[in-house]
């Protein structure tokens, strides 16, 4: 399966070939804290259960909390 994965960070974009299924499969393939981020499709919110489709574009925003 191709993901397309933009990183709001530093405004890249990466397809990534990835064999998993759901979105708490591909923050831990990518060594990334499910609670640091929020994860989107299509500018939907996903959830960590949430199945990933070939051919999707994800977009990985870091959560950032004030006072």
């Amino acid at each position: 399966m191709n993901i397309t994965i933009f990183n709001e960070k530093d405004r890249t974009t990466t397809t990534l070939d990835f064999d998993k299924s759901t979105v708490e499969d591909l923050l831990t393939h990518l060594n990334i804290n499910s609670e640091t981020v929020l994860v989107t499709r299509n500018n939907e919110i996903l959830t960590e259960d949430e199945l990933l489709n070939n051919d999707d574009t994800i977009e990985i925003l870091s959560v950032v909390s004030g006072g």
